[in-house]
């Protein structure tokens, strides 16, 4: 969509983004604080999470928790929030003829929570649930525990339903007082956006109930180690097995290897004909697989992931192994350079078709490093990237040797074992 962007820094310390999209017909808004786990007692893990629950509840405008969400969601609007590592985002999505109503009342939530014992012991409950559902979900299982054994911050679920017991409603009290400070706020609004709708929201935000003191808080250092053996997670009732493969470079990435690494996954995993999973379902070996890259404050990663069945696992590995060592060799014709990069291009255009798509092309970056995204630029950086670069990219991402593979389903430690030898390969070729 087209779109302009406006920086603001206001007075009491918060920073945010202005995306004036003329003539839509919703408008969206987060706000973004560093508070997630990483800044509490590990024993505590789980107080930055029933905050962010306990928070869209009773405030001093609405004293109900079930009364303030009619209110805000009366003519159809959205409202949520999320948890992280790293920190916490609250949103909402509405109608543009009700934006100054629906955005007052998150800003009154945020700032101006009672923080109610009957309404924490209920959203208590209600994480718990949260919890145990999230510890069924297989590829999160794994994940976490390949984190944690990197050496990563992170607790599994089940760690986190144990910890649950030791927070109470003052440390969410506490929590909100040390981390919901207008320095430490980040917020993105995007719609229809008048120079007079852009004075009214600067006010709104400049004139929040929060402390101006303190500062943004720096983000954690975090180093990967390598892993000697698979992580294996057994699980019975799983038929097949799931998988991850991670591997890391010991800095973060450019722009132009973002760029770069982003085809090289497009061109592997992302679409039915791509190297990787579109040779491996010519073959009948697996259905789906997905792979994607993360950066961190000091690293990034680039990981791969499937669900497949023991027999076609190790011949979907030879595949795995087979097409990135082609790639970090040097080998990439100009039709799959042409056709990655028109794949690019194309969804590049899908995801900022709504007013929430757009908003979304800044937001990683700008709560995460106060980055604003050029977004008119990337066209010209996607059809900038060449061949060499590709390669450059993924040789770099294996030369650092720090990675790991890990295994959940029912298939044994020693075939989970046999697995990770097919891999190591790929990190001798590339140093």
């Amino acid at each position: 969509m087209k779109h302009t962007v406006h920086h603001v820094q206001l007075a009491n310390g918060a920073q945010g983004l202005f995306v004036n999209v003329p003539h839509a017909s919703v408008m969206t808004c987060e706000i973004n604080f560093r508070a997630g786990e990483y800044l509490v007692d590990p024993n505590k893990w789980e107080v930055p999470h029933l905050m962010e629950h306990v928070l869209l509840g009773a405030n001093e405008m609405i004293p109900r928790a079930r009364d303030f969400q009619a209110e805000l969601e009366k003519n159809g609007a959205y409202s949520n929030a999320s948890t992280g590592v790293y920190d916490i985002t609250y949103e909402v999505e509405c109608a543009d003829f009700e934006w100054d109503r629906v955005i007052s009342l998150l800003l009154v939530a945020v700032s101006r929570p009672l923080f109610l014992e009957e309404e924490f012991q209920a959203e208590f409950g209600n994480v718990q649930e949260e919890m145990a559902s999230r510890a069924n979900q297989h590829f999160r299982r794994l994940s976490l525990e390949m984190r944690d054994a990197f050496g990563l911050l992170v607790k599994t679920d089940t760690e986190r339903l144990e910890l649950m017991n030791n927070v109470g409603l003052q440390d969410i009290i506490d929590h909100h007082a040390m981390t919901h400070i207008t320095p430490n706020m980040r917020f993105i609004v995007a719609g229809d956006l008048s120079a007079s709708r852009r004075t009214a929201l600067e006010k709104m935000f400049a004139n929040i109930e929060l402390p101006n003191n303190g500062r943004r808080f720096a983000l954690p250092a975090e180093r990967p180690k390598s892993l000697q053996k698979p992580v294996y997670v057994h699980n019975d009732t799983v038929e097949n097995l799931y998988f991850y493969l991670d591997t890391f470079m010991k800095r973060r990435l450019t722009d132009p290897e973002t760029d770069a690494l982003n085809l090289v996954n497009t061109m592997l995993t992302e679409t039915l004909y791509s190297k990787i999973l579109g040779r491996a379902r010519e073959h009948g070996l697996v259905y789906g697989m997905n792979s994607g890259l993360n950066q961190t404050r000091d690293v990034s990663n680039w990981w791969f992931g499937a669900q497949v069945s023991d027999k076609n696992a190790p011949a979907l590995l030879d595949v795995i192994v087979d097409e990135i060592t082609q790639l970090i060799a040097g080998h990439i014709s100009d039709d799959d350079l042409t056709a990655t990069k028109q794949y690019a291009l194309g969804r590049f255009q899908r995801s900022a078709q709504t007013v929430g798509g757009t908003s979304s092309g800044y937001s990683q970056r700008y709560f995460f490093e106060d980055v604003i995204e050029n977004y008119d630029q990337i066209p010209d950086r996607i059809r900038a990237v060449t061949r060499d670069d590709m390669v450059a990219v993924a040789r770099g991402m294996f030369q650092d040797d720090v990675w790991g593979f890990g295994v959940l389903g029912a298939c044994g430690e020693q075939f989970a074992e046999q697995l990770h030898q097919q891999l190591e390969p790929l990190w001798q070729k590339a140093s």
